[in-house]
């Protein structure tokens, strides 16, 4: 039987990559994206497309509700980021609200309504993204510090809340990856280089090495794993050299 899976943010780097990961098996993928740029490209792969807002609550249930038509939801992936770096006296309330909202706000609906279509199946997986940035303190990250923070300490509770009731629910933290919403950084020889001189691995991450944790938890994780913050980050948030 075809098994679906569910992603909030699908449009990402790190979101394609776990679905190229796991197109040789059985899963149909539904993703909600942002804009339609990237429909053509995931439609070829036999992914369901729907365009949506993560922050809004609408959007969400609208979403959930289209993937139970097809079937039970094995898991659920929110892939939803942002960048920005920049210090609090630089950053006004508008912008802080847009990182919390953009990131901690759209998991936190996609836990709440997710969580509760797979309550009525009796089993589920759900994975969310955070960032080292969530348990690290790093310059002039105190916006995305603070959401994706708020990400992990929600999947940790999450996890209790509902460990007998077949969820599980953890959460992937990357390190600076080579992907679209690093490009900031990547595209800059100088900040690259200077990046992945605090990395222990002195390099940064690749998308499909996420991907791979991901897929990991999404499709092979122990029925006991649960409440965990996996982090591809090269060694950085606990290794120093």
């Amino acid at each position: 039987m075809v098994k679906s899976i569910a992603i909030v943010g699908g449009s990402s780097d790190i979101a394609k990559s776990t679905i190229s990961s796991m197109s040789a098996d059985n899963y149909k993928f539904h993703v909600l994206v942002r804009d339609d740029s990237h429909t053509d490209e995931l439609s070829a792969k036999g992914v369901s497309v729907v365009l949506g807002d993560a922050t809004s609550e609408e959007d969400i249930k609208n979403f959930i509700s289209g993937v139970k038509e097809s079937g039970e939801i094995h898991a659920i992936l929110h892939c939803v980021g942002s960048f920005a770096v920049r210090p609090p006296h630089a950053m006004n309330k508008e912008a802080f609200e847009t990182v919390i909202s953009t990131n901690l706000t759209s998991a936190f609906l996609t836990l709440s309504i997710a969580g509760k279509a797979m309550l009525s199946q009796g089993h589920g997986r759900m994975v969310f993204m955070s960032s080292v940035a969530g348990s690290l303190g790093l310059v002039n990250h105190e916006a995305i510090s603070a959401a994706k923070g708020g990400i992990e300490s929600m999947v940790r509770s999450a996890a209790a809340t509902y460990a007998n009731r077949g969820l599980r629910i953890n959460a992937v933290a990357p390190g600076l990856t080579d992907t679209k919403l690093a490009s900031p950084i990547m595209s800059n020889e100088t900040a690259s280089q200077a990046a992945s001189q605090k990395i222990p691995i002195k390099r940064v991450g690749q998308k499909e090495e996420v991907a791979n944790v991901i897929k990991w938890l999404l499709t092979e994780a122990p029925e006991n794993f649960t409440g965990q913050i996996l982090h591809t980050d090269g060694g950085m948030s606990n290794v120093l050299v």
